[in-house]
């Protein structure tokens, strides 16, 4: 039986990859996406997951419009990595379909039912906002880093967005799984990677377009990296194909000082309290990954 999801998320690149592997796993029955502010505007980042969704010819997947800001801060976007449009690099039209009337929010706490795993791979906004009126049975997020960040030296963007957003979430005793840089920068997908992407139909060269343009803010920031790391592809596959990563009872804290805001303190060591609240990713058997990425965009043709 596939695991039903609701996928909340702020395209961008990563984003839109994780929504296509989503659709392509026969492991997994996506219930719908919400879409928050992120790494574009809730304008732009809305219209980008219709995009993804009509790119395949899955219009029928109901999008709802979230948040427009965090909780408290001021709003930031990642234009620098993700271009002005968030899917810089491939030409893809402007999205025929509609989001749906009701808000995120409350999309998602009428589907939110016993089994059903949310997804979230932007700042947490709408989950904070969602925990009013509904508790998901568990939520695999996209966030954080035991080490090094990427928006900051302490802290990986969708945290250090709204990190108030996330300190609730990761305060709410659900069952979190993070899926943080300390894995996502193993999950790379490299040249030759993108070359066979861009061999596998339509869709595929779609992907190898928006990884050209990906590519490029990682060869820069991260020359070390051969390729781009599929952030919040990870966090799809951590739902459809567990066995891929090494998972680990943590403790897991989010700062909200200013001068580490967004750092998630993560103990899976048991240095501290002696009862983990959560999961956290430390390793994924990078092959097996690209390997699924790859099988599964060319199975749209």
């Amino acid at each position: 039986m596939s695991i039903p999801i609701l996928l909340d998320c702020d395209p961008g690149h990563d984003d839109a990859i994780a929504i296509l592997l989503a659709l392509a796993s026969p492991e997994l029955e996506l219930l719908g996406l919400t879409t928050v502010a992120g790494n574009q505007t809730l304008e732009k980042t809305t219209a980008n997951a219709l995009r993804v969704l009509e790119l395949v010819g899955r219009g029928d997947v109901p999008v709802a419009v979230g948040a427009d800001r965090p909780l408290v801060r001021e709003r930031e976007i990642a234009a620098d990595v993700h271009g002005d449009t968030g899917l810089d690099g491939p030409d893809l039209p402007p999205p025929r379909g509609e989001p749906v009337a009701q808000a995120a929010v409350e999309f998602l706490a009428e589907r939110i039912a016993p089994g059903v795993v949310l997804v979230a791979t932007g700042p947490l906004t709408n989950v904070a906002h969602l925990l009013d009126h509904a508790r998901p049975d568990r939520i695999v997020l996209m966030g954080g880093a035991i080490g090094e960040g990427n928006r900051t030296p302490a802290a990986e963007f969708n945290i250090w967005v709204d990190p108030e957003a996330a300190a609730r979430v990761f305060a709410s005793g659900i069952d979190v799984t993070m899926i943080g840089l300390d894995v996502t920068h193993q999950a790379v997908v490299g040249s030759a990677g993108v070359e066979e992407l861009r061999g596998v139909g339509r869709v595929g060269s779609v992907v190898a377009e928006l990884l050209d343009f990906y590519g490029r803010f990682h060869r820069r920031r991260y020359p070390d990296l051969d390729g781009s790391p599929l952030h919040d592809p990870v966090a799809v596959a951590t739902v459809a194909r567990p066995e891929l990563l090494d998972l680990r009872p943590a403790r897991v804290a989010v700062d909200l000082g200013e001068q580490s805001r967004g750092r998630t303190n993560v103990d899976w060591r048991g240095r501290g309290a002696p009862d983990p609240n959560h999961t956290v990713a430390l390793g994924i058997d990078a092959d097996a990954f690209r390997r699924l990425v790859v099988e599964r965009i060319a199975s749209f043709g």
